[in-house]
């Protein structure tokens, strides 16, 4: 099975742009409406393609809250996680900085201007039962 996602965004040009910087991504097939923004968008890395983005006037953008769905992205290294949560916490909003997590060295969680929830992070690993029980008797997991 091969899960697709697209992102339906007010601003796709802008959005598309926005991800190919965060991301190292490039532009594959794509169609465009007559405005110039994008019906189809796909955004690809390595040669494979990561996602799509299209043109949506009803998108809506989370104010308060957390989104029900979010697109975890993982990173290589700490610059790229880095980069991407510059890029994308512009004009959006943080739901958890940059930070390390037991089971991560440096990741975070936001929704960026267009209305679309990320979780970046660098290289992940199960921790151990003593270090996730620490973390959930601080209660980290309730914030946010």
């Amino acid at each position: 099975m091969s899960l697709g996602a697209t992102l339906y965004v007010r601003g796709s040009v802008e959005a598309v742009e926005v991800y190919r910087e965060a991301f190292g991504m490039t532009l594959g097939y794509h169609v465009r409406y007559d405005d110039g923004s994008f019906l189809h968008a796909e955004l690809a890395r390595d040669g494979a393609t990561g996602f799509a983005v299209s043109e949506s006037a009803d998108a809506a953008i989370p104010t308060t809250g957390r989104p029900t769905t979010s697109l975890g992205v993982e990173l290589a290294d700490d610059d790229e996680v880095r980069r991407a949560y510059r890029l994308l916490s512009e004009g959006g909003r943080v739901l958890r900085p940059l930070g390390p997590l037991p089971w991560s060295p440096l990741s975070a969680d936001l929704v960026d201007r267009f209305g679309v929830c990320w979780y970046l992070y660098a290289r992940q690993a199960r921790p151990d039962d003593a270090a996730m029980e620490d973390w959930l008797r601080e209660g980290n997991h309730l914030k946010g």
